[in-house]
């Protein structure tokens, strides 16, 4: 005769796998980037969807190669502004909503450099303002929201460069990873209940 507690018993223990399971397949649906430009072969202006970015609203240029105070945080190219440079020339648009976590700067001294952050047209934060030197900082948005848009303000537009911009991609909605893991749960559960009866 079978213990009516012994199949919970087995079912339970299958909890935590279960979970397990659906947490590692949710965890690549977020995506960490980093934009270095080291990637882009020449110089010039960056590319209109470089690393899924919209650039097409600005005047970002990228370049390599040595010039004082302007240097990259990391490889040898980096991004600045055209001299027609101002907020408006400056927007960074998402093609995902996603979370912007910063960027390094490096620039002039007695420039400074400050970030707006937006979605949906709306602002939804602003990062702190750095005042630059010729060692890179990094900007950080302080922000966990996401954002569609970025808008770059300083009181020197041409005279200050970007580097290793960092951001993450926008997860799908807490449903759909709930959905799997009840899912694979409940294909667990069968296949104990078919190989148990």
């Amino acid at each position: 005769m079978r213990k009516p507690f012994a199949r919970l018993g087995r079912l339970a223990g299958l909890v935590p796998f279960t979970l397990a399971l659906g947490l590692s397949l949710a965890a690549p649906l977020a995506h960490a980037t980093v934009l270095t430009f080291d990637d882009l072969g020449s110089d010039g202006l960056v590319p209109t969807n470089y690393g899924g970015l919209d650039w097409s609203a600005s005047s970002w240029f990228q370049y390599a190669g040595e010039q004082a105070p302007f240097t990259p945080h990391s490889g040898d190219r980096r991004a600045t502004l055209g001299w027609d440079g101002s907020a408006d020339t400056s927007a960074i648009g998402f093609t995902t909503a996603s979370v912007f976590t910063g960027a390094w700067f490096a620039g002039y001294q007695g420039v400074t450099l400050s970030i707006d952050l937006y979605l949906g047209g709306q602002r939804v934060g602003a990062t702190a303002t750095l005042d630059l030197s010729d060692s890179p900082s990094f900007l950080s948005s302080h922000y966990t929201g996401l954002v569609d848009r970025l808008v770059l303000r300083s009181n020197d537009p041409a005279n200050f460069v970007m580097d290793d911009l960092s951001f993450t991609s926008a997860v799908p909605e807490p449903g759909t990873g709930a959905l799997t893991l009840a899912g694979l749960g409940a294909v667990v559960l069968l296949m104990r209940r078919r190989r148990a009866d």
